[in-house]
């Protein structure tokens, strides 16, 4: 018992002082010219940029573990923009790996938003919307608006009268009986 202590001991003294010398890997990977013509067009210069002078000044980002996110930017030109997002579960149509349809819970996204600018003539422009079960739906006041329906429409007429009682026939068989 104790020739295998002191071993145990030994075993451990000799782990604790063994250090290696790792030595990184030194390679230096070769990159073949590809073998496609490059365009035959420059790459767009943006130093004629008219819009050079707008800059970002505020952005966010934010994606959730449950599906949901929500994001957001500002510009200097006072451009602003942010839009969120939800999972949502719907009722509707869902199809198997097959293809065979059926009905039932669908996962899907609802989505709210805004967006504000201004345009070159100075007018300024807000948009919300939202996008869930009911559809796209937009609102500012920049957006055409439809007709209000002011007029009542036409009642057909209704005419009271009675069909015609149509005589019953009992038919026969071959042998004068009435089949019932």
């Amino acid at each position: 018992m104790k020739l295998f202590i002191i071993a145990a001991v030994l075993a451990v003294a000799a782990a604790a002082s063994y250090r290696p010398e790792y030595k990184a890997p030194s390679y230096k990977p070769e990159y073949k010219a590809p073998s496609y013509p490059a365009p035959g067009y420059s790459a767009p210069s943006y130093k004629d940029n008219k819009y050079a002078d707008i800059t970002v000044t505020s952005q966010s980002d934010e994606r959730n573990i449950d599906g949901s996110s929500q994001w957001s930017y500002a510009q200097s030109d006072y451009t602003t923009r942010e839009e969120s997002q939800v999972q949502k579960k719907f009722q509707g149509v869902t199809y198997d790996s097959y293809g065979k349809e059926s009905y039932g819970e669908v996962v899907g996204n609802t989505n709210k938003g805004s967006s504000y600018w201004v345009s070159p003539e100075g007018q300024k422009f807000t948009l919300t919307w939202a996008a869930d079960e009911a559809g796209f739906q937009p609102k500012g006041e920049h957006l055409p608006v439809a007709p209000v329906h002011e007029y009542e429409l036409p009642v057909a007429p209704v005419h009271e009268y009675e069909l015609p009682v149509a005589p019953v026939h009992i038919p026969f068989n071959g042998k004068g009986y009435k089949i019932y």
